[in-house]
């Protein structure tokens, strides 16, 4: 019997954009023979089904809507929000509590990857290499000298829960950190500074699938701009590499690192996680645990050169998630 699985788009930050686009590629690539594929999106217009030409409320008590005089459910829920609510916990919990089961990681798992400084923070107890970093608070009395003092110049400034590059600043000054800071907190709720690190940047792909866990090939990510920014991720100002052009050893510490982490956050579903290689040590910047599927996310061209379609991809994600 075909299965209704709700495709969640949209979110409450700027990435919206991105998953809108995300979520059409998944949507496109989600098996017909098997699953019957409908987008929800989540913004704040409010929870609404695409039906049919139809724009259809979303009943939120029991995440049902009412079609053609009939109530549907659904199966699945496949979340493809960057952002809140989907990829910080909030859409996690909810679904827990209807005992519906989704795609990515769990609620606990989702809500400390969320936070870049927590999440580095400890990972930084199971000898996983992150930068030097300093956490801000909204309200908090910025100390400049202190925090130059400890993660130097020049720093990276970015919300600590958000995601595409949005509010992030290289802050190469004293002087530039208040206002560096003001942009990061207009994106989050938190701001972290981290040290500049010099080194390749390089991304890495890893997924659960009925065969247990699959690290992805590597992709280095030579951007045009002084960091991988937004417009270097999704208008082209960037070169991905794929597979990247790296030694042996280095490539199997990177990849080793990937699914270290991934077992000890218990993550599931498809995460990417980015790092810096700074004197041939692989250092992790961050974890993605709903990372882009647009045309121009490099999950899928991780997944083409590994020789696995989209349809297979999410086919076997699914299929996790349902066991």
């Amino acid at each position: 019997m075909i299965k209704n699985i709700a495709i969640l788009e949209g979110g409450y930050s700027h990435e919206k954009v991105i998953s809108l686009k995300s979520a059409e590629t998944v949507y496109q690539n989600i098996d017909r023979e098997k699953f019957n594929p409908i987008k929800i999106r989540i913004d704040e217009e409010g929870w609404f089904a695409y039906l049919d030409g139809n724009r259809i409320e979303v009943n939120r008590n029991d995440f049902s809507v009412l079609h053609d005089g009939k109530k549907m459910t659904f199966e699945l829920a496949f979340i493809v929000i960057h952002g809140t609510p989907g990829e910080d916990g909030k859409l996690q919990a909810y679904f827990d509590m209807l005992n519906l089961p989704y795609s990515t990681c769990s609620q606990l798992a989702s809500t400390v990857t969320f936070n870049k400084f927590i999440c580095n923070q400890f990972l930084k107890n199971f000898d996983i290499p992150v930068a030097e970093a300093v956490l801000i608070r909204k309200n908090e009395t910025v100390n400049e000298q202190k925090i130059i003092d400890k993660v130097g110049l020049p720093c990276f400034v970015k919300p600590a829960d958000g995601g595409s590059s949005f509010g992030v600043t290289k802050v190469k000054e004293t002087k530039q950190l208040k206002e560096a800071v003001d942009l990061a907190l207009s994106h989050g709720t938190q701001v972290i500074i981290e040290s500049f690190l010099q080194g390749r940047e390089f991304t890495n792909g890893i997924y659960k699938g009925k065969n247990g866990i699959k690290v992805l090939p590597i992709t280095e990510i030579v951007s045009d701009n002084e960091f991988f920014d937004f417009n270097a991720k999704y208008s082209g100002e960037s070169k991905e590499i794929t597979p990247a052009d790296l030694p042996k050893n280095i490539e199997n510490q990177l990849k080793n690192t990937t699914q270290k982490v991934y077992e000890i956050l218990g993550l599931s579903g498809i995460c990417r996680v980015d790092y810096i290689v700074v004197n041939d040590v692989p250092t992790l910047i961050e974890i993605n645990t709903v990372p882009g599927q647009s045309a121009q996310s490099i999950i899928p061209q991780m997944a083409a050169h590994e020789g696995i379609s989209l349809k297979e991809l999410f086919n076997d994600v699914i299929a996790v998630a349902l066991s």
